[in-house]
């Protein structure tokens, strides 16, 4: 027997346990009733270890045992699928930090206290562990493992401590047993008649464990049958109990923002989990507000691979329908005048409140409503991620969605002027991204407060003037600070420039604007708009 986790056994493992989760996992999402019942936990853990088995397979044959777990370890972080799967993830991470070296890979010592480190590591990951889970079975299987190598027979006179076969098979038992436990633990499982889901997978990946270090290899990987040969009961959220949403995004953030984002989002929902470090986090929450969560995630750092999930799907709520067939661009805006320029240029309006994002299921449904090739202009920085959440969840229909990152509305504008719906979609949108990115924006702003910017301290009342987020200048006149905001934004040339004025702007204003372009900047052509936006004076677009 090959009683080593070295690179060619890791290889074998994580092959093995997703192709076992592949066959179980209907099996594991019918128990699946905690902490929502989605039936979605095999689906989960499957789609998690075959992330991480993928990322193993990419290295060249023969890698070695660290690089190995790496690989195996960053897959699950990076792929992983809802709650059960973040926590299969931190499984795997304890795992590879004591027994992913070389020296330690055929120690059954080491990997005893591997499994209770491991076991650390996912209870810590959860802002409130609940027991009679796949934690509570971890931790036991750890309990036994160690007991295992403390009593088991040395191997022979050079290997003073137990086989790693025979405590890794001490694991798998003792999951098992504490598997059959949970439904005593935990109430809503005892109602339903089951074992807890995520707990009954954990139970199939050290299975296949056992099978690669012992190369006896059952024929079926068992999953227990509901108690009582009754099937499970559904457990119903009254109207409005419970979060409505499971948020789950990768996070480029430094570690020590980590804390801060885990207190707002554990204020938003439950079922939290974050695992990661070294500036890459996986994260994980259940919540009623989506957006917020997202924003926590914006606040924090950068949010990608964003996926928001409806959790009343299983209770026969209303699930996204089937998208209308056709080509469409919705853009996403504050002001009616914006509104009506972005409808008159062809493209459906989602109005949203002024300092506020739009709420997911509302910008899902408006772009289900539009087509089944449709493009997003989010138009401001805020609702970009918002907008790549909606697009995924509209992507489960079969559409085909592309969000354009729009952060202002003369971006917007400027992608509508170019797109044709005659092209072909990706063309398209390649087509609308550039033209989006070939245009500088800025606008004017009133200083509610004093305030340190990146000029100089504004008090209030100050008119700031603001290239692309970042205060350039700082004045009294509106129209004199933007008389500087075009002068710098036309330095590095431009042909066309776009006005677009607010609720609050001086009578005026793009009259003065224009004659000062026609005397400064002669070859540039200059369109002017009212937008109706109140928060800004004046929105500036430079192509």
């Amino acid at each position: 027997m090959g009683e080593v986790l070295d690179g060619a056994a890791v290889r074998r493992w994580s092959r093995l346990a997703a192709e076992a989760l592949g066959r179980t996992r209907g099996e594991i999402d019918a128990l699946n009733v905690f902490p929502v019942p989605d039936g979605d936990t095999g689906t989960n853990l499957h789609l998690t270890l075959l992330s991480a088995a993928d990322a193993v397979d990419e290295l060249p044959e023969g890698a070695g045992t660290a690089e190995t777990w790496r690989a195996l370890t960053q897959g699950a972080l990076v792929g992983a699928r809802g709650n059960s799967g973040v926590i299969l993830s931190q499984f795997l991470r304890g795992l590879a930090e004591i027994v992913g070296r070389p020296e330690t890979a055929g120690d059954g010592l080491a990997f005893a206290e591997a499994l209770g480190y491991a076991s650390v590591l996912a209870r810590n990951a959860v802002e409130r562990p609940v027991e009679g889970t796949i934690l509570s079975v971890l931790e036991e299987a750890a309990v036994a493992c160690s007991d295992a190598a403390a009593s088991g027979p040395a191997i022979d006179a050079d290997s003073p401590g137990p086989g790693l076969a025979g405590v890794a098979r001490a694991a798998a038992a003792g999951a098992r047993q504490a598997l059959r436990r949970t439904t005593g633990q935990l109430e809503v499982l005892a109602r339903s008649g089951v074992v807890d889901a995520g707990a009954a997978g954990l139970c199939v990946v050290l299975d296949a464990l056992t099978a690669v270090l012992t190369e006896e290899y059952p024929e079926r990987y068992e999953v227990p049958a509901r108690a009582a040969g009754e099937a499970p009961v559904r457990e119903q959220r009254a109207e409005g109990a419970g979060p409505g949403y499971e948020v789950m995004y990768l996070l480029d953030a430094p570690d020590e923002s980590v804390p801060d984002l885990r207190e707002v989002l554990d204020g938003l929902g439950d079922s939290l989990v974050v695992v990661g470090g070294d500036g890459l986090w996986n994260v994980h929450v259940h919540a009623d507000d989506a957006g917020a969560a997202i924003e926590a995630g914006l606040a924090a750092g950068r949010p990608h691979r964003i996926r928001v999930t409806y959790l009343h799907a299983a209770e026969g709520e209303q699930q996204p329908q089937a998208p209308c067939t056709g080509r469409a661009v919705v853009a996403v805006t504050a002001a009616e005048g914006l509104a009506a320029l972005f409808e008159s240029t062809g493209a459906r309006v989602v109005l949203r409140e002024p300092g506020a994002v739009p709420p997911l299921a509302v910008l899902a449904e408006a772009i289900l409503a539009a087509g089944d090739e449709v493009t997003v202009l989010p138009n401001e920085p805020e609702v970009v991620a918002l907008a790549e959440a909606a697009a995924e969840r509209a992507r489960d229909t079969g559409a085909r969605i592309a969000v354009v990152p729009t952060r202002a509305s003369v971006q917007g504008l400027a992608a509508l002027a170019v797109h044709d719906p005659l092209r072909r979609f990706a063309e398209d949108v390649i087509a609308m991204t550039r033209a989006a990115g070939a245009t500088r924006f800025g606008h004017l702003e009133v200083a509610a407060e004093e305030a340190f910017t990146s000029v100089g301290l504004c008090q209030p009342g100050d008119v700031l003037g603001l290239i692309e987020g970042d205060v350039a200048v700082i004045g009294t006149g509106q129209a004199e600070v933007a008389r500087q905001v075009l002068d710098r934004m036309l330095s590095g040339g431009g042909e066309l420039v776009t006005l677009i004025s607010g609720t609050y702007a001086p009578a005026g204003l793009t009259g003065e604007l224009e004659e000062h372009l026609r005397v400064r900047h002669p070859d540039v052509e200059v369109g002017v708009y009212d937008g109706g936006q109140v928060r800004y004076p004046l929105l500036i677009g430079v192509e």
